[in-house]
């Protein structure tokens, strides 16, 4: 058997498992059963927030090539610093849903910071537009993600909206994937992502939708209805891909780093999840408002 496929498969499992083990409950329940009173889920979930984050920051660093300026000495302070003002909020109250002004500020942000990596690629060779596009594209979606789920610091509520996001992802990028390849004629974006089509594309909203007529059927206490988010999901997984795609494009980098070995970086894996949380939350605050 092909050595890398074994490398690929083994790092690919652990993940998987890291990442369900943190988002849905029987992670705690598991190690709990192992090690009673170790863990809570919540933290769990906020350890694999932090960290991710905190990866995802580091191979930002590295793709974009800082040069010797002060700039690069205080991109994790003012990430890390970003993030915690945005995630105490939610980890502690459960989830926030209020239209405040930083909130809507900071998902304008990350909207400019997509638009900023396609159309004004130039503002980000300077160190000043690498650390201000590095906290905005790091710092803030895993700041939201920490929203995605109900927690409660005083009890074992934790509700399942990250472990099913996760799901809807891996099932687009798979149904996409399957869709382009037995049906795909018509290149979505050939000097970014060569291997995406539009057929491609159809096919993974139009079965992701099917799984998520089938994870709203069956767990009505979720927040949202999860045909949306499943239509959403389909619509901007894709989207988070090709920008990470162009940024690495945009500096000449094949992979974000070597942290999943056979998979490339943290930001290879979670580009779609980074676009996808904020996505999400602002339809859930929209959802609960209505």
């Amino acid at each position: 058997m092909d050595k890398n496929l074994v490398q690929r498969t083994i790092s690919g499992i652990v993940y998987v498992l890291i990442l369900m083990a943190c988002v849905h409950p029987l992670g705690s329940g598991t190690i709990n059963a192992l090690f009673p009173g170790l863990v809570s889920q919540h933290h769990l979930y906020f350890g694999l927030m932090a960290f991710l984050f905190l990866a995802s920051a580091w191979e930002c660093m590295r793709i974009m090539k800082f040069g010797n300026g002060y700039e690069r000495w205080l991109v994790l302070p003012l990430s890390v610093l970003a993030f915690y003002m945005f995630g105490k909020r939610y980890f502690l109250n459960g989830f926030f849903f209020d239209f405040r002004l930083s909130e809507m500020l900071a998902l304008s942000l990350i909207f400019i910071a997509v638009i900023t990596v396609f159309k004004y690629k130039t503002e980000l060779y300077y160190d000043s537009g690498k650390l201000i596009f590095i906290v905005i594209y790091t710092a803030l979606p895993f700041g939201f993600a920490l929203a995605l789920p109900k927690i409660s610091l005083y009890s074992d509520v934790f509700t399942l909206e990250v472990f099913y996001l996760f799901i809807l992802i891996w099932s687009s990028d798979t149904f996409a994937y399957l869709s382009g390849k037995f049906f795909g004629k018509t290149k979505m974006a050939p000097k970014i992502s060569p291997k995406k089509t539009w057929e491609g594309f159809a096919g993974g909203v139009m079965l992701t939708l099917l799984l998520s007529f089938f994870v709203e059927r069956y767990n009505p206490d979720m927040r949202g209805n999860w045909m949306i988010i499943g239509f959403l999901v389909a619509v901007f997984a894709p989207v988070g891909d090709l920008v990470e795609s162009q940024l690495k494009r945009n500096f000449g980098v094949k992979d974000s780093g070597n942290l999943i070995p056979g998979h490339g970086g943290v930001l290879d894996r979670l580009d779609s999840f980074i676009i996808c949380a904020p996505v999400v939350y602002l339809y859930l605050i929209i959802d609960k408002i209505l």
